[in-house]
């Protein structure tokens, strides 16, 4: 079946090779190989030189593309965070309390506890901040250069304002 469906449409590309001659002749042909075509790809950017794929270092980083990196780091982050937690919580041997018991006794100071506060308050507030900032993008707004800058700067003002209210509690 799979023989005769692939006849069909060789002729069917073979007949309709003048009507969209353009389109075809960048076509892959139907014989090669995956390894082979890869093969021409390597070949011609060796011989023109081109460099392997564009560099970190070559663009100019802007807000939405440092928002976009920490956007996926700060879900990896937490959602890294919370499995190594509640892994913690089915494998050590003892109870929740007892080990919050432990970290009080261990008499850190009150600034230490703050920071710590506010770095676990950070990551998730700029992750639910920047996710409705994405979920309205998904909406189809504020694409507009202007617009994905002040939502940004937006977002920014709300995870640190956020966060040291967190922290403060």
């Amino acid at each position: 079946m799979a023989l005769l469906l692939r006849t069909v449409a060789r002729q069917g590309l073979c007949s309709s090779r003048l009507q969209f001659g353009i389109l075809y002749r960048h076509a892959v042909p139907m014989g090669t190989t995956a390894k082979e075509e890869m093969n021409k790809f390597w070949t011609k950017n060796t011989r023109l030189n081109r460099p392997v794929s564009p560099h970190v270092s070559i663009y100019k980083w802007s807000v939405p593309m440092m928002m976009s990196i920490s956007h996926r780091g700060t879900g990896v982050a937490l959602s890294s965070g919370i499995s190594v937690f509640a892994l913690a919580a089915l494998v050590l041997p003892e109870s929740y309390p007892y080990y919050l018991d432990l970290i009080h006794s261990m008499s850190f100071g009150p600034q230490f506890l703050a920071f710590s506060k506010f770095a676990l308050a950070f990551p998730v507030a700029y992750h639910t901040f920047n996710g409705i900032r994405h979920l309205i993008w998904d909406l189809g707004k504020g694409f507009r250069i202007p617009e994905v800058y002040r939502s940004g700067y937006i977002v920014i003002a709300l995870t640190v304002v956020t966060s040291i209210g967190l922290a403060a509690m």
